[in-house]
């Protein structure tokens, strides 16, 4: 499996490619499912370009999304887009349309009442476990564990040659992850070497401007499309090598 991140915290300042409106991301997503991603995870925004949680905002994104694509559709509920917990929680109670995945950061305050109440609105949880926090622990010790659809494993070390060692601590950190689905991903120059380590050890990946927003050789990448495709072929010739 190949997940899409089409923008993540990026906003207009990181380029045009960066998708940021509920059409713009539509177009994204059918270009990044076109190329091989098989999910698509996206930071709804608000127009000032801002991670938002509002339904105002949640609501036009999903519509937008399953209007162009048919596989699954995942959000962040990231503490930057609602710092308070309370207040997250109560954002994500009034949400009428739901999306398929949401991920909850771990470490973050609040993280297991949240992951609770999206399993009871029947949306499905990705525990993202990020390097470099006591993530790993809190998931580890959480009787939630079981129950979310996968893990999201984040390696935040963006240096291309110490990432896959980074990637390696923390998968040996998470150890069993109650059984449940590894997805390992890195970040900026950290993205490839960690997507390649993914290939080899069979393990879940993604890619996309959220991510990256250069091929492996530092060309821009101009589109998630073009991540996603560059992607496949750098899984696959990992996995072959493996």
């Amino acid at each position: 499996m190949v997940q899409a991140c089409l923008n993540g915290n990026r906003t207009a300042e990181h380029g045009a490619a960066v998708p940021i409106s509920p059409g713009d991301l539509a177009r994204s997503a059918a270009g990044a499912v076109a190329a091989g991603a098989t999910e698509i995870h996206v930071h709804p925004k608000c127009p000032c370009g801002h991670d938002s949680l509002s339904p105002r905002v949640l609501t036009p994104v999903l519509e937008a999304l399953r209007a162009e694509v048919a596989v699954p559709i995942g959000v962040t509920t990231g503490a930057w887009a609602e710092p308070d917990p309370a207040a997250r929680l109560a954002r994500v109670r009034s949400w009428p349309a739901l999306p398929d995945v949401a991920s909850v950061n771990w470490h973050e305050p609040g993280a297991e009442e949240l992951a609770a109440l999206l399993l009871e609105r029947g949306v499905a949880v990705e525990a993202g476990i990020w390097s470099g926090t006591d993530g790993a622990a809190r998931f580890t010790d959480s009787p939630l564990g079981p129950r979310v659809l996968r893990v999201l494993a984040e390696v935040t070390d963006t240096d291309p040659a110490t990432a896959e060692t980074s990637a390696r601590t923390l998968l040996t950190a998470l150890g069993e992850a109650h059984g449940r689905p590894l997805l390992l991903h890195g970040e900026e120059s950290g993205a490839w070497p960690v997507l390649r380590l993914a290939g080899r050890l069979g393990l879940a990946t993604r890619i996309g401007l959220e991510d990256t927003l250069d091929l492996p050789d530092g060309e821009r990448a101009g589109s998630n499309a073009r991540l996603v495709a560059e992607g496949l072929l750098q899984y696959g010739a990992a996995r072959r090598a493996s």
